[in-house]
């Protein structure tokens, strides 16, 4: 079951052992055959994109945008850490990378890990691809993984970011954390995407400058940078086949959309 508290986290001591004790457990799902998220009905997906910066037309720049953003988006710098807080040791590299994340709503914090178990680089003609996927550990209160791909479109120039998820419902640690889940699980989550795509297009804006120094002579890192927005929680519901293309910093929306089993 997932660790939580009520108020107070964890020290850097506390969340050193727990991450350490993480490297040997499994998944909770099976990646294939019965039970994995290639088969069922049982699995919950969905996705958002947003359109975060801008270079050249071309291939990546180096020291641009997209190399900006992917570095951001590596050291789960995305993540708004009011809502979800990243915990691992940066000496490990990305693909095998195991993570503790700090879930928090209400005052509530649940630990609960994940791995990075594909990396993905792709170019052609068209597009450079580049993201990660990690993949729910056992006692997580979500069974599945979650994509993150940022695209660059040569022909324009235009850099996307997209998140992508396949779940359910996992091992939570009480009846009231699985309600409240229920009832509060969207609009979190909507906020979460919401605001990751805002501080990606900041942090895009300012050439990296408001990203956090990740110190790699540490054994555990914390992201990311406190990024303020009066208006998180709004959003608005578009139509099914409108993709969210966020132009405006502070009216920016997002919306779930379902995606093919």
């Amino acid at each position: 079951m997932a660790e939580w508290r009520l108020g107070r986290g964890w020290s850097d001591e506390e969340l050193a052992k727990r991450l350490d004790a993480l490297r040997s457990v499994s998944t909770n799902f099976p990646a294939e055959g019965p039970g994995s998220q290639m088969i069922g009905d049982k699995w919950r997906r969905y996705y958002t994109e947003s359109e975060i910066g801008m270079e050249d037309p071309g291939p990546p720049q180096p020291n641009g945008a997209f190399e900006t953003a992917w570095k951001a988006i590596t050291e789960y710098q995305f993540s708004d850490p009011e809502i979800v807080t990243a915990h691992f040791d940066p000496k490990d590299e990305l693909e095998g990378r195991t993570m503790l994340l700090e879930l928090k709503v209400l005052g509530l914090r649940y630990l609960c890990g994940t791995r990075v178990t594909a990396v993905q680089r792709k170019q052609s003609d068209e597009e450079t691809i580049y993201g990660f996927r990690y993949d729910t550990l056992e006692g997580h209160i979500e069974v599945g993984s979650e994509w993150f791909l940022l695209t660059k479109k040569h022909a324009t120039g235009e850099i996307w970011f997209r998140i992508s998820a396949s779940w359910h419902p996992g091992a939570f640690p009480n009846w009231w954390s699985r309600v409240g889940f229920e009832v509060l699980g969207r609009r979190y989550q909507l906020a979460w995407h919401r605001l990751a795509y805002l501080r990606l297009r900041k942090i895009v804006d300012t050439g990296g400058r408001i990203m956090v120094e990740v110190p790699y002579g540490e054994k555990l890192v914390h992201t990311g940078p406190e990024i303020t927005n009066s208006e998180i929680w709004g959003y608005h519901q578009p139509g099914p086949t409108e993709r969210v293309r966020q132009l405006g910093k502070e009216s920016a929306s997002v919306h779930l959309q379902k995606e093919e089993a």
